[in-house]
């Protein structure tokens, strides 16, 4: 949603596309459509038809201003200890290949692994080009990162309920931030619990 508002915010033209996924907002909540269709209507309704160009131009504003006001330190710490000890950093996200990439880049991680979009051209569609990189998908795409780097140690870092099948996967597991519930899932399927500032 940051990435979106903020474009918005200098394309006012395209804030009625807000309205556009409301269909598909009633049917999630209805539990006739998933998270990637909700963010897929959303995309599509608000940066639908955007220019390569344009999108870029926004990224490279969006992430610098990201990683200085929207990162916790405590975060940039762990990465940096983690790069210093020679580890494999992966990225993986939720999150759209509009922007998570160039976050990577930003905060040198070797690989990326995000949610994709579909282009037609240089133009954006929006709709999702493979699943959601959620859940169940998350823990699919870890076992195969960890079968492209076989005999690594993996520590993995989630926040939220969903990122517990993956977690789970690890050498070690962190949940970072999660809520009540999901710490006390976390603490019983042994994985860690930090809470980063």
């Amino acid at each position: 949603m940051p990435y979106v508002l903020g474009f918005l915010r200098s394309h006012a033209a395209r804030v009625p596309g807000l309205l556009r996924p409301l269909p598909t907002l009633a049917r999630f909540v209805l539990k006739r459509a998933d998270r990637g269709d909700l963010k897929s209507a959303l995309i599509r309704g608000t940066l639908g038809g955007c220019t390569r160009a344009a999108l870029d131009a926004w990224t490279a504003h969006f992430v610098p201003h990201l990683i200085a006001h929207g990162v916790y330190p405590d975060a940039l710490a762990c990465i940096a200890r983690h790069r210093a000890q020679g580890d494999v950093l992966a990225l993986m996200s939720a999150s759209v290949d509009l922007y998570v990439p160039a976050i990577g880049r930003a905060l040198g991680f070797c690989e990326v692994l995000c949610t994709p979009l579909r282009w037609q051209g240089d133009n954006l569609d929006g709709a999702l080009t493979g699943p959601n990189c959620r859940g169940a998908e998350k823990a699919r795409r870890l076992k195969e990162l960890r079968s492209r780097y076989p005999g690594l140690k993996v520590t993995a870092y989630g926040n939220a309920a969903s990122d517990l099948g993956h977690l789970c996967l690890a050498d070690q597991g962190v949940l970072v931030n999660g809520n009540w519930r999901t710490r006390q899932a976390a603490k019983g399927l042994s994985l860690s619990c930090l809470r980063w500032v």
